[in-house]
């Protein structure tokens, strides 16, 4: 699908596929949002351009050089941006195409940061005046979105602690599960903001003498900044309740094992005891005594007892 906008009044606004055909929408277009184009779509954006999109391969090369360059179609970023699916947290590139007139973006999937600028833009609230402008803008969006996801981490890392650290009886491999998922996200979340500081570095560079755009981009690394300093902060927390639920893992197994250690110890005499009078010499003087069975019986269990009473004086019950 290829959405179309235009400025009107220092405002973006999407023009409607059904107003204007294709061509005519990219023709006039300050900005083309490009998700996912079927081949029809591909190949008319193909022919407006005068050059091929960028394949998939292309966009997800990490190289500095091939993911952000200048050739004679403008100036080419190629970011990372925060994905959800199936309950869990990926990254997905962007393909960015700025030119002096229009902004192209190229993805191969829907994104929350582009959702949420599409439903602003219906409202007037994306204010940008130039393609340049735009291009900040979506980096902004898209550390907002990952400022709140953190913010929806920490929380969830709070409800973690509290299950590892203060309910009794929980269910800790439950809580190895959530912290897992949680430093996860975490590391996908810092992997974008690392690739935004790149971005936002080089689109700087391309923008001298473009004072207010140059600013902007300095208040969006200094965001930058301070979300990675959470992330540290979250992924040693992260790393503290996991260390914690294993301590407390091991605590769990350990009881376990020293009760089957006190109770292999206590049965012990009474089984050495039996052992004894299950011997089958013929000379043996309790065989032949009245209470020599109910003795044994006796024995056996002191013996049992003795060792018991001995581990509670010493308190290692």
């Amino acid at each position: 699908m290829i959405r179309t906008f235009t400025f009107d009044k220092h405002a973006i606004k999407e023009v409607s596929r059904e107003a204007q055909p294709l061509p005519q929408r990219l023709s006039s277009a300050a900005w083309i949002d490009a998700h996912e184009p079927d081949d029809d779509e591909r190949e008319q954006l193909n022919a407006f351009l005068a050059d091929e999109l960028p394949a998939g391969e292309d966009v997800e090369e990490i190289e500095s050089s091939a993911r952000y360059f200048v050739d004679a179609d403008g100036i080419h970023v190629h970011s990372l941006f925060l994905s959800h699916s199936e309950g869990r947290h990926g990254n997905t590139t962007v393909a960015f195409i700025l030119q002096p007139d229009r902004l192209i973006t190229f993805r191969d999937c829907e994104l929350a940061d582009f959702r949420l600028l599409r439903m602003r833009a219906r409202y007037g609230q994306v204010e940008a005046a130039s393609p340049q402008e735009l291009a900040l803008t979506i980096f902004d969006q898209k550390v907002e979105n990952l400022a709140d996801t953190l913010e929806d981490i920490h929380r969830k890392l709070e409800d973690v602690s509290h299950l590892v650290l203060e309910e009794e009886d929980s269910d800790l491999e439950d809580a190895i599960d959530q912290l897992a998922k949680l430093e996860d996200s975490n590391g996908k979340i810092r992997l974008c903001l690392m690739d935004t500081q790149r971005s936002v570095a080089f689109l700087m560079r391309q923008l001298r003498g473009h004072n207010e755009l140059q600013e902007t981009a300095r208040e969006i690394m200094r965001d930058v900044e301070t979300l990675m300093t959470h992330t540290t902060f979250l992924f040693d927390k992260i790393n503290f309740l996991m260390d914690s639920t294993q301590g407390f893992i091991n605590i769990q197994q350990n009881q376990i094992i020293k009760i089957f250690s006190i109770a292999a110890v206590v049965f012990l005499p009474p089984t050495l005891v039996a052992s004894i009078y299950g011997m089958n010499f013929e000379h043996m003087p309790e065989l032949s005594w009245p209470y020599g069975y109910p003795f044994a019986l006796l024995l056996m269990v002191v013996a049992g007892i003795s060792p018991y009473l001995y581990f509670k004086h010493k308190n290692w019950l």
